[in-house]
């Protein structure tokens, strides 16, 4: 297969400029090959691309082994959805490349996500990308990391030192919410809205950073719904997984009286899906709305009538920026410390024009959903005054 066949159809898309990924930094001159991070429009670059790179990443630094470039991708569970993409785009670029991609599963676990980065060091590969969800751990492999000369690309999940690549989190979050506010306004009713309770997914155990992502959720949320009650906002701890947020959305649906809407988001697709399937076991579908967060999981989507919406992320694309980030750091060139996610509102009726394998629903976005800039603004001056965000100023958009 032609390493761009993916992509043909979405490149026809009017719309497409708006899944590029931006730079948190400022532009780079230099063109690595055609990859410029600042400019690159996500699409997989071509087998001969991807081989020069290789040859100058040789060049720069001699493989560890002797022989040939080896890169160690330390996912985050291999069983979730949004993770399984992630590493299917880094298998196709690596198998383009021509390098070896050896592969960990970090199992949402710090201890399991050290013992895999020292399994790497042991091995003597020649550049990691990490996806590992326990912040704690992080400066521990990033020390082992540096020790051992090896530079680091870390997804989502920032790493002292490391290249950090993934969600603009606190614009996806608060687009997220934004939009289930204005949806649940449209589905219920401003005045019974308010009587209602948000509910969002947290992950806690990941730190400061996506703890943005959910933030803005609440921000979102409540600037849509003016006026909506801290009383009725109910969090809980997702654990990252669609059995933990059902068991503990299970836990709190009773305090939310009946007929009251139940309005749902979270940290992810998988753990909004495992909220959705607790309120219907007990009967409350009719009260629900749920919008996700990471677009991976569109088939629930499209099934359910109550998920109406997901923060598209695109993780099937990732591989495309971070097999290139690797070679590009192999090889000496200067690399932005920041790579965010650009997200767009995934929605039944849009759905096609991101993924072509699904049909779109007849009509418009019912809500014709508008995003609150200005709240926004003021919701990023806010956060930049966080004291556990002093040291992540760089993952916190201008606007």
């Amino acid at each position: 297969m032609h390493a761009r066949t993916p992509f043909h159809a979405m490149r026809r898309v009017a719309s497409f400029a708006v899944m590029s990924l931006l730079l948190g930094s400022a532009a780079y001159a230099e063109d690595f090959h055609g990859f410029d991070p600042a400019k690159f429009d996500g699409a997989m670059l071509s087998a001969d691309q991807l081989k020069a790179m290789v040859a100058d990443a040789t060049a720069a630094h001699k493989p560890n082994n002797g022989k040939n470039l080896v890169l160690g991708f330390a996912n985050l569970q291999r069983d979730v959805s949004f993770c399984l993409k992630v590493e299917n785009g880094m298998v196709e670029n690596a198998k383009a490349a021509g390098v070896d991609l050896q592969i960990t599963d970090n199992r949402l676990d710090g201890a399991t996500a050290l013992a895999n980065a020292q399994s790497f060091l042991q091995r003597q590969v020649d550049h990691v990308t990490e996806f590992q969800t326990d912040a704690n751990f992080g400066a521990t492999i990033m020390q082992q990391m540096n020790e051992a000369n090896t530079k680091v690309v870390a997804i989502d999940i920032p790493m002292p030192g490391a290249t950090f690549f993934g969600a603009n989190n606190p614009r996806s979050g608060f687009m997220g919410g934004a939009y289930l506010g204005q949806a649940a306004i449209a589905k219920f009713g401003a005045d019974k809205v308010k009587q209602g309770f948000f509910v969002v997914g947290e992950l806690p155990q990941s730190g400061a950073i996506p703890a943005m992502r959910t933030g803005g959720q609440v921000a979102g949320f409540k600037a849509a719904v003016e006026g909506f009650s801290d009383d009725h906002v109910i969090k809980i701890d997702t654990k990252n997984t669609l059995e933990e947020s059902f068991t503990q959305m299970n836990n709190v649906i009773g305090r939310i009286p009946e007929g009251a809407p139940i309005m749902v988001t979270a940290i992810n697709d998988q753990a909004a899906t495992g909220m959705l399937r607790a309120v219907k076991q007990a009967g409350r579908e009719a009260d629900l709305i749920v919008v996700g967060m990471g677009a991976d999981e569109i088939q629930t989507m499209i099934d359910e009538p109550a998920f109406v919406s997901s923060v598209g992320y695109f993780p099937e694309r990732y591989g495309n920026y971070l097999i290139p980030l690797a070679l590009m750091q192999l090889a000496g060139k200067e690399v932005p410390d920041t790579v965010l996610v650009n997200h767009v509102m995934v929605t039944k009726d849009n759905v096609c024009k991101f993924y072509d394998k699904f049909a779109c629903a007849d009509g418009k976005d019912p809500i014709q959903f508008t995003f609150p800039q200005e709240a926004f603004e003021k919701h990023l001056a806010e956060i930049r005054t966080l004291p556990d965000l002093a040291d992540y100023q760089n993952l916190i958009p201008t606007n």
